[in-house]
């Protein structure tokens, strides 16, 4: 006896459009995308305030000044590189009860005047009562 039997046929998926597909899919995406420009290290502007004529003098300050190499002077004195610490806590006993001031120059490094924060904190005197001025270049020397 001969019994019909149901052949199954094999599920298959085609492989070939999918590669179209995907292909095209691929070449959109290269086309379609936008290259970004290698980033330059991240400048920081510090705030600027304009100077108020005034006749009068809130009090008398002692000024470090830093420029843009980084060079540092107190009170006209220059500070030589890594001794600005002891040079705040020599000052300090000798003048005590002065106040102090920060000049820095528009275009000093933002790394430097953390340093220079750092060493006025670990000298014992606190940034909040430090005022700090930015002193801006000379416009006929960036020319």
């Amino acid at each position: 006896m001969h019994f019909h039997r149901i052949t199954r046929k094999r599920a298959e998926v085609p492989i070939v459009p999918m590669i179209d597909i995907l292909f095209i899919l691929l070449v959109f995406f290269i086309v379609s995308t936008t290259f970004k420009k290698p980033r330059d290290i991240l400048r920081i502007e510090l705030p600027t305030v304009r100077e108020i004529p005034s006749d009068q003098v809130a009090d008398t300050r002692s000024v470090i000044a830093v420029d843009a190499l980084g060079n540092i002077s107190l009170d006209s004195l220059t500070v030589p590189e890594g001794l600005l610490q002891a040079y705040l806590s020599a000052y300090q006993k000798q003048n005590p009860g002065r106040k102090l001031e920060l000049e820095a120059d528009k275009k000093l490094p933002l790394e430097r005047l953390l340093q220079v924060w750092d060493a006025l904190t670990k000298a014992g005197i606190q940034i909040k009562d430090v005022p700090a001025r930015i002193k801006l270049s000379d416009p006929k020397s960036s020319e």
